[in-house]
């Protein structure tokens, strides 16, 4: 993997992060792209992650005009990249009927179009190079339901969904794409979660963590770390064969 370029995309924090910094340790030149990547204290996690021959750089997942600008931006400083990780992502705690059009169309468009307009902006040249590695970060979201997050859980379901039809088109060329589908991981996200549930539950954040973990049998988080270890592999060449999987990280839960 050494001297492979790779893009992370939301890698100022949590599994993002983690991925980029466990793609840098192998040897991977990684650029991440986030919002707010163009913010020195917020970006400083990510820059000390990638090193001195990573870039960190401002992306809106959202703009086609952006995902291009920051692919143009990673082509000029480090060559086309070989590896996407589509990591990106939000949440908004609330049921079917109580979403907005604005609130389900933010979740929609970074979560599952996101993806889309970066894949769109790097599958070509992978494939036209004959070797190319997409991982998708989803959700065990996307095969069971969660009655306050109806958004999140449409646009995990249909980003699984992307990532089968990309595998098929990528297969001829060398280029896989797998879906990683993580349970409950302990990040920012999570914390902000449970923060929102405790409001409405009774009980307190540190609580409602606790119970998140109590949902599967090792009683436990999953920590950003295993999933960038698993990204990881995917990414590599013993992964040739890996591709058009869902692949389930939930410490051995039932749902």
């Amino acid at each position: 993997m050494k001297q492979r370029v790779a893009v992370v995309t939301g890698g100022l924090q949590g599994i993002g992060l983690a991925v980029a910094q466990a793609l840098t340790q192998n040897g991977v030149r990684v650029a991440v792209g986030s919002r707010r990547g163009g913010d020195p204290r917020a970006s400083s996690a990510a820059n000390k992650a990638v090193g001195s021959d990573g870039l960190v750089s401002r992306l809106d997942v959202a703009s086609s005009d952006s995902v291009e600008a920051f692919i143009e931006e990673v082509k000029a400083a480090m060559g086309m990249p070989d590896i996407l990780i589509n990591a990106a992502g939000v949440s908004v705690h609330q049921t079917v009927c109580g979403h907005s059009d604005e609130d389900w169309n933010q979740v929609i468009d970074i979560n599952l179009s996101g993806p889309f307009r970066m894949i769109r902006a790097c599958l070509p040249e992978m494939k036209q190079q004959g070797w190319g590695r997409i991982v998708n970060i989803a959700s065990t979201a996307a095969r069971t339901a969660a009655p306050t997050h109806a958004a999140y859980c449409a646009s995990k379901t249909g980003l699984v969904g992307m990532t089968r039809a990309v595998a098929l088109e990528g297969g001829p060329h060398g280029v896989t794409c797998v879906a990683i589908s993580p349970g409950w991981v302990e990040t920012d996200m999570l914390r902000e979660s449970a923060r929102t549930m405790a409001k409405t539950s009774g009980r307190t954040e540190a609580e409602e963590i606790a119970a998140m973990g109590a949902t599967n049998p090792q009683n436990r988080l999953i920590q950003p770390e295993e999933i960038a270890a698993l990204t990881t592999y995917c990414c590599s060449e013993a992964a040739a064969g890996l591709t058009m999987e869902d692949i389930q990280v939930n410490a051995g839960a039932l749902w």
